[in-house]
C-alpha cells in the first residue's frame, strides 16, 4: 500500500488545475493542466489497504490500482508504467475519457473523498511517455496465422495491439481517412487532443500493425473476400446508429446527430481542414445553439459551440436534474447518478431539466426554435405536460440522446443476428456464429464507456489467439457477459 495513515493525514481531495475559461476558449487544447507531481503523489498515499479492493471491481479493465498508486508515491514511475500497461493498453485515453466507475467503487469513498484515481493514472502515463519508457513491443515470433480488425476505435486497436503481440499479423481496415474511430474523430481535442492518438497509432504500426484506412469492408472490399484472405475477422464497429427523435419538423435543415456535428469539428482542426470547411458542415458560429441530451456526448458539443462562436447554447434534459449525493437505490461500490459540472459547462450556457422537445419550428427551410414542455411522469412513462410550452429559438439543433446499436451488414459475405438490444449477438467467448469472426467493443455490448470497448478488445484478442493457436497466454479480463458495477 502507498502509506498506512496517508487517508488519515491526506483527506482532501486534489485535482490537477484546469486553464482558465478565458483562455481556453481561444484554442482548442486539453482543459487540464499536467498535475503536479507533489500532488499527485500525496493522492497516491491516500490509496488504503482495505483488503479487497472494491476499484478492481469498478474497472471493467481490473486495473492494479493500489499497486501503482503505492509506486506512484515512492517515486517509481517506471513500475508504475509496467503495473498500468499490464492490465490497460491506453491509460492516455481512460485516463482522461472515462467517467472513473473506479472511484466510485473506492472503498475510502465511502465517508471520505475518493482517491483521485484517474488523475494519478493520466501522471504515471505522460510522466512514462516524457521519459522515454514506452516503446514499441514487437513480437519475438510470428505464428503464421492472419487476424482482420474492422474498426479502429478503441476496441478495434486493443484488440490488434494484443494480437500482434502475441505474434498474429494482423491488419486494421477502418472506412474514415485516419484510425481512431471515437478517439479520433467523436472526442474533441480539449478532452483528448489528437496527437495522443497518433503517438498510441504509431506505436502499434512499429510492432508490426497494418492500417487501412479508407476501406470501408462491404462496399470497397466484401465481408466474403475479407474472411478470405485472413484466418480470424475481429468486428469493431462501434455503436454509431444515432438515437433519433422523431417529431414534427424534423425535416428542417439545421438539425442533425451531435456525432455528425463532433466529427466535423475534429475533422476541421486536421489536416484536411480546407476539405471540411469547403464541405459546408454546420458550425456554431454565431447561431443559437440547442443540444438534446444531458450526458458526454452533450457536453462535447457545448464546448465544441463556444469554441466555435456560438451566441448561446441551451442544453436540454429530459429527466430531473440528478442529486448532488449518492442515490440510495445506487449505493456504493456502484456508479452513481449524480449531478456534474463538466469543464464544458463551467465555460458558460444554459441547463435545463425537465424537458420534453414536442416540435422542431422553422421557416419552412431551416429550423428556428423548439417548442419544449415540462416533463410529466405517470405509471405509464414519462412525457409532456399539455399547457406547459415554451418555444426556445435555435438556429442549430444538436441531437446527443446516444445510439442504438451497430450499423447493419448489408453483405450476406456476413450474416449476425443481432440481440434483443440491437447489438450484434455473440457467445461469452466474443464469437459468432460464423466460424472466426469474433465481435468486440460497443458492436456486441451497445453504447458503453471506453474502459469497456478496451477490456472487450483486450478479451477478444485472447478469445482469437485461442482460436488459432488452441490456447492463448493473453489476459482475458470480461467474457461478452460481464458486467462490473458500472
Amino acid at each position: 500500500m502507498a502509506d498506512s495513515r496517508g487517508f488519515l493525514q491526506v483527506r482532501e481531495r486534489e485535482l490537477a488545475p484546469k486553464r482558465p475559461v478565458a483562455l481556453r476558449l481561444l484554442d482548442w487544447n486539453e482543459v487540464v493542466e499536467l498535475g503536479d507531481k507533489a500532488v499527485v503523489g500525496r493522492q497516491a498515499s491516500r490509496c488504503m489497504d482495505c483488503g479487497v479492493a472494491f476499484c478492481h471491481q469498478g474497472c471493467p479493465l481490473g486495473n492494479l490500482i493500489p499497486e501503482w498508486n503505492d509506486l506512484v508515491h515512492r517515486d517509481r514511475g517506471r513500475e508504475a508504467i509496467e503495473r498500468l500497461h499490464a492490465t490497460n493498453n491506453f491509460p492516455e485515453f481512460t485516463g482522461r475519457a472515462c467517467p472513473a466507475p473506479c472511484e466510485s467503487a473506492c472503498v475510502l469513498g465511502i465517508n471520505q473523498p475518493a482517491v483521485t484515481i484517474k488523475q494519478i493514472e493520466n501522471h504515471i502515463i505522460d510522466e512514462a511517455f516524457a521519459a522515454g519508457w514506452v516503446t514499441p513491443q514487437p513480437p519475438s515470433r510470428l505464428t503464421g496465422k492472419t487476424v482482420a480488425v474492422v474498426g479502429s476505435g478503441p476496441a478495434g486497436l486493443a484488440a490488434a495491439q494484443q494480437l500482434t503481440r502475441a505474434g498474429h499479423t494482423v491488419a486494421v481496415y477502418e472506412r474514415d481517412e485516419e484510425p481512431g474511430g471515437l478517439l479520433r474523430f467523436g472526442i474533441p481535442d480539449f478532452k483528448l487532443e489528437k496527437a495522443l492518438v497518433a503517438r498510441r497509432v504509431e506505436q502499434l504500426k512499429a510492432e508490426g500493425t497494418r492500417f487501412r484506412c479508407g476501406i470501408e469492408i462491404g462496399r470497397d472490399m466484401s465481408w466474403t473476400e475479407l474472411r478470405r484472405r485472413f484466418d480470424a475477422v475481429v468486428v469493431a464497429t462501434g455503436a454509431t446508429v444515432p438515437r433519433e427523435l422523431v417529431l414534427p419538423g424534423r425535416q428542417h435543415a439545421g438539425i442533425l446527430p451531435a456525432m455528425d456535428y463532433l466529427a466535423a469539428a475534429n475533422r476541421a482542426l486536421g489536416a484536411d481542414a480546407a476539405e471540411a470547411l469547403a464541405s459546408g458542415a454546420e458550425t456554431a458560429a454565431g447561431k443559437h445553439v440547442v443540444v438534446i441530451g444531458g450526458g458526454d456526448t452533450g457536453a462535447d458539443c457545448v464546448g465544441t459551440a463556444h469554441r466555435q462562436g456560438a451566441l448561446s447554447v441551451t442544453s436540454l434534459a429530459i429527466g430531473k436534474r440528478p442529486g448532488a449525493l449518492r442515490p440510495t437505490g445506487q449505493p456504493w461500490p456502484m456508479h452513481p447518478t449524480v449531478f456534474e459540472v463538466s469543464s464544458s459547462h463551467e465555460e458558460g450556457g444554459e441547463r435545463a431539466y425537465l424537458a420534453s422537445t414536442v416540435e422542431f419550428l422553422g421557416d419552412g427551410e431551416r429550423v428556428t426554435g423548439l417548442r419544449v414542455a415540462e416533463t410529466g411522469f405517470s405509471d405509464s412513462g414519462r412525457g409532456p405536460i399539455p399547457g406547459t410550452e415554451r418555444d426556445i429559438p435555435a438556429d442549430l439543433v444538436l441531437i446527443a440522446m446516444g445510439f442504438t446499436g451497430p450499423e447493419e451488414i448489408a453483405d450476406p459475405g456476413l450474416v449476425l443476428e443481432t440481440d434483443p438490444n440491437g447489438a450484434f449477438a455473440r457467445a461469452s467467448d466474443f464469437s459468432t456464429p460464423q466460424p472466426g469472426v469474433f465481435v468486440a467493443g460497443d458492436a456486441g455490448r451497445g453504447q458503453s464507456l471506453i474502459v469497456w470497448a478496451i477490456a472487450e478488445g483486450r478479451a477478444a484478442a485472447a478469445a482469437v489467439d485461442s482460436y488459432l493457436m488452441g490456447a492463448t497466454v493473453l489476459p482475458s479480463p470480461v467474457t461478452a457477459a460481464s458486467r462490473a458495477f458500472a
